[in-house]
């Protein structure tokens, strides 16, 4: 049964929940701008005698998502130490963050719902920004306690990643749930383009250390303000309005106390979680071949120069920011006016986020002629992809609120798991032969796409599973 809203309307913008989801936007843009550091800063960090770009990009075996963007975007002298880092060696620096957001992604959403998300998503974003700032340091005393670091990092920022959906399950009202994670969860997106854009400039005007100090010292400052700002629970905040409070807890459900065991058992027959699942994990594979190989599609499809290159590799991000925030917005009016039901928006979000991205990149190759053309359609995909978080990215919140960050753990896990063997994937396809490589790639990507759509419009669902539910004590 759908939730109906509140009858009594808080205050919205002006307002605790919305402040919440501001300093959340802040920490997401934190995390970000601290995982792509390393890729901007590397340009100048590594000696090389060949040029340092595509080939750099091309040959890191399991580069993270969203490092190989920055790779060609800036060739410059460095102003700090160099070191002797081979191509391989750069691979397994970037995928060891990957590794580490793999170890924590399940335990930290388990153990954010019992020991309370405030607590877990600080302590990840503080470990990140302290390794952060250490990360120069670090370089100096060799590869062996780069990679140790960045894995440790991956762990930290992995507590951080998933414990957010536990906070909220307790301040996002039903009709707002779209807005509010989508705030939040766009400062992702608004983090790698400002990175791409920025980071460059910081190396070249005082040299790559700084780019890792900058956002270093900004992570501490969002630990600042996030452990003096949130509280796990709205009845707990000594600073909200008594009005604030009675909107969210009337139109949330009582939830259970935080000790409490998982129902495996109950989650892995869950139909309607696997349907998450399978769209998760057809989301993260198109998004993650787009922003792994966007440079190397622009240099070799388009022939387009390395500084370009970088430039227009940004522009993706500030697509997917603002389709994020408006698909939020345009959710939540839906279900607020009563035009649509709730499972009729989670299901058209999540479809036009499946679909407008497989139509997109089938038409890639045969649009390759045109720059523009072919330009616009590359930054349409991130952009309608992230419609998504409208849909079945929030749609833990809707079966299973008390353990949405323990399933929104699996999810992210489903989700690096395609993107490890779609990155895969294509570098074999496109390895073969470019032009149908590419092609095949493309058509591959919108078969799975649209497998996951139908997967999940049969078996999605909204309502509260009954092994999510509260259970009654009868004492005798």
């Amino acid at each position: 049964m759908e939730e109906k809203p509140a009858p009594r309307k808080g205050p919205e913008f002006c307002s605790l929940r919305y402040g919440l989801a501001l300093v959340m936007h802040f920490s997401n843009f934190t995390l970000i701008t601290q995982r792509v550091s390393l890729s901007i800063a590397i340009v100048t960090m590594v000696n090389s005698t060949r040029p340092r770009g595509l080939a750099n990009a091309s040959d890191a075996p399991l580069a993270d998502t969203f490092s190989n963007l920055s790779w060609p975007t800036w060739e410059r002298e460095a102003r700090a130490s160099v070191y002797q880092w081979s191509p391989e060696t750069q691979g397994l620096i970037f995928s060891a963050i990957n590794y580490g957001i793999l170890l924590t992604l399940i335990p930290s959403g388990y153990l954010a719902g019992i020991f309370g998300a405030k607590h877990m998503l600080g302590a990840g974003l503080l470990i990140s920004s302290l390794l952060t700032l250490f990360t120069p340091l670090a370089a100096d005393f060799g590869v062996v306690l780069v990679i140790a670091i960045r894995t440790v990092q991956g762990m930290a920022q992995g507590m951080a990643w998933t414990g957010q959906f536990t906070i909220w399950a307790k301040w996002a009202p039903p009709l707002e749930r779209s807005k509010l994670t989508s705030i939040a969860g766009s400062g992702a997106a608004f983090g790698s383009f400002i990175i791409l854009c920025v980071g460059g400039l910081i190396s070249q005007a005082l040299g790559w250390p700084f780019i890792f100090y900058i956002f270093g010292t900004s992570g501490c400052v969002c630990c600042l303000l996030w452990f003096l700002l949130v509280y796990d629970d709205p009845a707990q905040h000594p600073c909200i309005s008594l009005r604030e409070k009675e909107h969210i807890l009337s139109a949330l459900a009582p939830q259970a106390g935080s000790r409490r065991s998982v129902p495996i058992r109950a989650m892995a027959r869950c139909l309607p979680l696997w349907a998450i699942f399978t769209g998760f994990f057809s989301h993260f594979w198109l998004c993650t071949i787009i922003v792994t190989y966007l440079p190397m599609y622009l240099s070799t499809v388009l022939r387009v120069s390395v500084r370009d290159s970088g430039f227009l590799s940004s522009l993706p991000f500030i697509a997917a920011w603002s389709c994020t925030i408006l698909g939020g917005q345009l959710a939540d009016l839906l279900l607020s006016r009563s035009l649509l039901r709730l499972i009729t928006v989670r299901k058209l979000f999540s479809a036009l986020g499946l679909l407008l991205p497989s139509l997109c990149a089938v038409a890639l190759p045969y649009v390759a002629s045109s720059s523009l053309a072919t330009v616009v359609l590359l930054i349409l995909i991130p952009g309608t992809s992230n419609l998504c978080d409208s849909g079945f990215i929030i749609n833990t919140l809707d079966v299973a609120p008390r353990y949405a960050s323990f399933l929104m753990g699996i999810s992210r896990g489903f989700g690096l798991i395609a993107g490890i063997v779609s990155s895969t994937a294509t570098g074999f396809l496109i390895s073969q032969d470019s032009e149908s490589g590419w092609r095949n790639v493309f058509f591959l990507s919108a078969a799975v796409n649209l497998f996951g759509l139908a997967f999940y419009l049969t078996f999605g669902q909204v309502e509260t599973q009954d092994w999510a539910k509260e259970k009654a004590l009868t004492r005798l």
